[in-house]
């Protein structure tokens, strides 16, 4: 019975630790699905995330529903991506909500528009000005351990007890990030520099592109809200033709019937799917990791 009686109070003492036996998970809501990913992989089982914009959606153009200013008022804590990712009414409604944000791209150095632009793909007229910044930082798997580390950050700022099992939680993390760069390092480095071109539907694979040497061909520009102009289409129909560029892909949160055009026009097959800015209902892209792994292999084959 004495035997017993301490195996019982050694595992309520290893729960108790874990933080999974009195400790009621903290509410975290995410903007969109990607960061709410990130949240749960560091948050584990001392998190409960929802996330605003779901798998499959486009958080560029998301409309705010009454049940989200519910869900966020309810929150201990919530995560926004930051660089103009989230429409204006989002990010009113958080600030409005007065519970405790962070931003997951807080003290990471942004690709401007500018940077990029010599590819005429973009069409600015009439956008705000946060559209000239790129909020696409999850594609480059070594800038997502500073955005990782604030997601950490933020959750021990609001659950001071669980501190050590999210820095743990991070660590392993962080190590999976390392692993993702090698694997596209190693997939992008066999193939020659000038097949290193992809046409997506629109701008949201640039810090992809800088990290592994890919060029990226877009009709719009980062936002998905850019319609672009008929020159920039058939300036990218000229390219495509000129460079013979061979990966040509949709995108699961768009429409793609302008990249379908643009093969069309050009005789390029579309080799598929890209996971953009969100993750998929579909088997593809359920976490982070997936998506990432995913897309460079695809983008890879499609490249030989």
């Amino acid at each position: 019975m004495k035997i017993k009686w301490m195996k019982m109070s050694a595992l309520m003492i290893s729960l108790a630790f874990s933080g999974s036996l009195w400790a009621e998970p903290i509410s975290v809501v995410s903007s969109f699905s990607i960061l709410g990913d990130v949240a749960q992989q560091i948050g584990g089982e001392r998190v409960q995330v929802s996330n605003l914009v779901p798998a499959d959606g486009d958080a560029h153009a998301y409309q705010l529903t009454g049940g989200d200013v519910k869900k966020l008022a309810n929150a201990k804590l919530i995560l926004i991506n930051g660089l103009g990712l989230e429409t204006g009414d989002v990010v009113r409604a958080v600030k409005n909500s007065k519970i405790t944000y962070a931003e997951a791209t807080a003290g990471i150095s942004p690709i401007k528009h500018e940077e990029h632009e010599e590819h005429d793909h973009h069409d600015h007229a009439g956008h705000d000005h946060h559209h000239e910044i790129d909020p696409h930082v999850w594609h480059d798997p070594v800038l997502m351990q500073k955005y990782a580390s604030n997601v950490a950050t933020a959750l021990i700022k609001v659950d001071p007890a669980g501190a050590k099992y999210y820095a743990a939680r991070f660590k392993n993390y962080s190590a999976e990030l390392s692993k993702l760069d090698a694997f596209a390092r190693q997939q992008f480095n066999a193939i020659p520099k000038n097949q290193r071109k992809v046409l997506t539907g629109h701008d949201a694979f640039s810090y992809l592109g800088k990290r592994y040497g890919i060029e990226f061909i877009a009709p719009q520009g980062v936002s998905t809200e850019a319609q672009p102009s008929a020159k920039t289409v058939a300036a990218i129909v000229r390219q495509i033709k000129q460079t013979g560029v061979k990966a040509v892909f949709t995108e699961n949160i768009k429409d793609g019937r302008m990249v379908q055009r643009i093969a069309q026009e050009t005789g390029a097959k579309i080799g598929g799917k890209l996971y953009s800015d969100a993750l998929s209902r579909d088997g593809n892209a359920k976490t982070y990791a997936d998506l990432f792994r995913y897309n460079v292999r695809v983008m890879s084959g499609a490249m030989k």
